[in-house]
């Protein structure tokens, strides 16, 4: 398995589609055109339920891009506060955390879906992590996934759940 560094590709990658599984085969295309090889692209986003599943595949970019706020700690602060601010006065805080990724073989295209599902807190808990981490509870846990031990989240996520999926697709072919 080799990374896009490993190829030296340093390019964006667009993301332009409008749902999470399609920005996951868009990617996974592009970097298929480029070098016809087997390869897989993913894609996250967290999904409120209150918010009509927003911010879902403009979860990164929620609240604006990187350079209207200087630093990506700056963006994911304003992306946690505009979040909280649409959910503000509202009793259902039903979210879940959706990780789509896209395989292609050369001759079919794959997509492996991993959720999980838990609510919005009403503010910060935790450090670790990143994102929407600091204010998301999964569902049979009484911490956020900042305040859990990585290990204890990888078990658990939603990225694991869709990688386990691939990596069980894998075994098998």
């Amino acid at each position: 398995m080799l990374s896009l560094k490993d190829i030296d590709f340093t390019e964006d990658i667009p993301e332009t589609q409008h749902t999470i599984k399609g920005n996951a085969l868009q990617k996974a295309r592009y970097i298929f055109d480029r070098f016809a090889m087997p390869c897989f692209a993913d894609d996250t986003g967290l999904e409120v339920m209150a918010l009509d599943g927003e911010p879902g595949v403009h979860s990164a970019r929620y609240a604006g891009t990187v350079q209207d706020f200087g630093s990506e700690k700056n963006r994911t602060e304003a992306n946690i506060v505009k979040l909280l601010a649409n959910l503000e006065g509202k009793e259902n805080r039903k979210a879940q955390f959706r990780t789509v990724i896209a395989y292609l073989d050369g001759k079919n295209e794959y997509v492996f879906e991993g959720i999980v599902e838990g609510q919005i807190i009403l503010e910060k808990h935790g450090e670790d992590g990143f994102g929407y981490d600091p204010v998301f509870l999964p569902d049979g846990y009484s911490q956020t996934f900042a305040e859990m031990p990585l290990s204890e989240k990888n078990k658990i996520s939603h990225r694991a759940r869709a990688f386990g999926k691939l990596v069980d697709f894998l075994k098998e072919i």
